[in-house]
């Protein structure tokens, strides 16, 4: 599978490496008994899943993935929201001063008077002059950083003009978790289109990489579901998760989980 999804206009998502597989995530749970394996077997399989439906996430968190990602910075602003889990050095136009690109749609949507945010998937009536009026402005706002840095203009000012539509690059380290919890989020139809492809080339190369694990994450079975139908996580744990009422109840809880991993 190619290791780059291209995204938009101009971004991507590239995967650069990965530390582990779903072996690993198996091996943490067993190393509890001090077990481990050296293959996947079907019982593995049911382990993970197990793990995953019961919201025992720690294991989950042992596998690695280092991507670069270029993005518009309004998607970018968005995308960093999620902290726990992740690593992240971004292009700094303090530092550098080559020509920026921006993001450019051809179709604007319209906005849904029903929602306190989002938009619809129909563009405005006037798509053209919409799509005509964003080019105009990335235009002017590029040929204006480009003469502020012809007058001598710091980089670091002269950036002060570049719109949200401008692409940004990052290397992002994360954990299997983290990018889980992402692209359930960034997934649901209620997310922004723009973020919701991000999350889409994630997912296409994460399941190619960790194909157990990531489905067990995501809900998902054994065929690859579209991004439009991926619940968010904190719905499904809502519905999978143990409700821990008291220590008893917890307690209770762990001895399943131990009896699992040892039947598995």
């Amino acid at each position: 599978m190619d290791s780059c999804v291209q995204v938009l206009d101009k971004g991507y998502v590239q995967l650069l490496d990965t530390f582990g597989d779903d072996l690993t995530v198996v091996n943490a749970a067993r190393v509890s008994f001090n077990k481990e394996a050296t293959e996947i077997t079907h019982k593995d399989e049911k382990l993970i899943k197990y793990l995953a439906e019961h919201n025992h996430v720690t294991p989950f968190f042992h596998p690695q993935v280092r991507m670069r990602i270029k993005m518009p910075i309004f998607v970018a602003r968005e995308w960093f929201r999620h902290q726990i889990g992740f690593a992240r050095n971004e292009v700094s136009r303090r530092y550098v001063d080559y020509e920026p690109e921006m993001y450019s749609p051809t179709l604007v949507r319209a906005r849904d008077v029903k929602l306190k945010q989002g938009s619809k998937a129909e563009a405005v009536n006037e798509n053209p002059m919409a799509v005509a009026m964003i080019q105009d402005i990335n235009d002017r706002a590029l040929e204006t950083y480009t003469d502020l840095l012809a007058m001598g203009t710091a980089p670091e000012v002269a950036r002060t003009v570049l719109p949200q539509g401008m692409y940004t690059e990052f290397i992002e380290t994360g954990s299997l978790a983290a990018y889980a919890r992402l692209c359930g989020l960034r997934l649901d139809p209620a997310a922004q289109l723009e973020i919701r492809l991000y999350a889409d080339a994630v997912r296409s190369l994460l399941m190619d990489k960790f194909p157990v694990s990531w489905r067990a994450l995501m809900r998902e079975s054994g065929e690859e579901t579209a991004a439009s139908e991926v619940k968010a996580p904190h719905a499904s744990h809502a519905s999978h998760a143990p409700q821990v009422k008291c220590p008893e109840e917890q307690l209770e809880w762990v001895k399943k989980l131990i009896s699992h991993i040892n039947d598995c």
